[in-house]
């Protein structure tokens, strides 16, 4: 798309390639590096980190809804070039998004420092390092138009996870976060959504490219298999009845953390992490 010529890191792959390779490089060599090395405590740079993720991600949350609100976007299917320069305004907070997606890589990296490889699932890779990947092809030819949906629902969701994240790295936080089941079926939902807000622009065209809304509802529905997956092993999971007997309320305790408590981010806890 020639509005975005010349954006920082869109003119060629390369680099959004080799950022990839980097990240997927640094998990492997990282996890080589701690095994023998005591894990790191970064409960500053965490508390720092997922503040600033919040932040950017309610900025991406309010600049997409007021954008798309000036150009009068047409929720059902929106095609790339009538709104002018709300196409235009729409297509800078979606670079954002894309950027977002490789300071997002710093997810794992905590995983790695703090040895919480339990952390590092196939759906944690894999959704971390494709997004990065598609979401560089949706600036460069679809930058704007139908594909404002998915990262407004997400930056919404991200608005409440990255909060999560960032209030269980504090101790007398704890007890308030009680939410992370309902973030998961959001997380879920917000997939859901997607894919029948992509499918309408294919039912009723607009003008939208009919394979990019294919390619896109393909990706969503492997997300919505891998979060169900994830949902069912955490949360359907019913402890044995040895293991209730065996384990006192007051056993492992981690870094401060008891290991029965929700989920925490970047490796705090012991639960899988949700994206």
């Amino acid at each position: 798309d020639a509005r975005v010529r010349g954006w920082f890191l869109l003119d060629s792959y390369l680099p959004t390639f080799f950022l990839t390779g980097a990240y997927l490089l640094c998990i492997w060599l990282g996890n080589k590096f701690m095994k023998d090395r005591p894990p790191f405590s970064l409960r500053a740079h965490l508390i720092v980190y997922n503040l600033g993720i919040t932040l950017l991600s309610l900025y991406m949350l309010i600049e997409l809804i007021l954008a798309t609100w000036e150009g009068g976007y047409n929720l059902q299917c929106q095609n790339l070039h009538s709104a002018g320069e709300a196409d235009i305004r729409v297509a800078k907070v979606l670079w954002w998004y894309y950027f977002s997606k490789v300071i997002e890589f710093m997810d794992t990296i905590f995983f790695v420092l703090r040895k919480k490889s339990s952390q590092i699932t196939f759906l944690h890779v894999y959704h971390h390092a494709t997004m990065f990947n598609i979401w560089w092809c949706v600036l460069n030819w679809i930058p704007c138009g139908q594909s404002f949906f998915g990262p407004t629902l997400n930056s919404f969701i991200h608005v409440l996870m990255y909060s999560y994240y960032g209030l269980s790295v504090i101790p007398s936080m704890r007890k308030y976060l009680w939410w992370k089941k309902y973030l998961t079926q959001a997380q879920l939902l917000q997939f859901l959504l997607t894919i029948v807000h992509t499918l309408s622009a294919a039912v009723k065209p607009c003008g939208f490219p009919f394979g990019c809304l294919m390619f896109q509802s393909s990706y969503m529905a492997t997300l919505v298999i891998l979060f169900i997956n994830f949902y069912i092993k955490t949360y359907r999971k019913a402890p044995s009845r040895t293991a209730t007997k065996e384990t006192p309320v007051t056993t492992e305790i981690k870094n401060g953390f008891h290991k029965d408590y929700f989920a925490a981010a970047n490796g705090f806890l012991n639960d899988k992490k949700a994206q």
